[in-house]
């Protein structure tokens, strides 16, 4: 976490501050993961292989399923998700 002058004056305020910039920087490393996990499916599917794809989708639905648990994804966002690379993998 960087050293910032907060313009804030309550100490509420500053808190607040001081939690936004820690659940962003969490926030960004979860999408971050997100998008690994998606590629490493299309990869994949792309290469044409049916075992490395099942298997890449198989992480990629629990961990999705574990970003919804810990709130950075929304339940429909996250079947939406679920739904498109399972169809993609169904398609090999």
């Amino acid at each position: 976490m960087r050293r910032t002058h907060y313009m804030a004056n309550h100490k509420s305020s500053i808190k607040r501050i001081r939690q936004t910039i820690v659940r962003a920087e969490r926030n960004r490393f979860y999408r971050t993961r997100l998008k690994n996990i998606v590629k490493d499916v299309a990869a994949a599917v792309e290469a044409g292989n049916k075992d490395q794809a099942t298997a890449a989708f198989k992480i990629a639905n629990k961990q999705i399923h574990k970003f919804v648990s810990k709130g950075v994804l929304k339940k429909a966002t996250a079947s939406r998700k679920v739904s498109r690379l399972q169809k993609t993998v169904n398609a090999l």
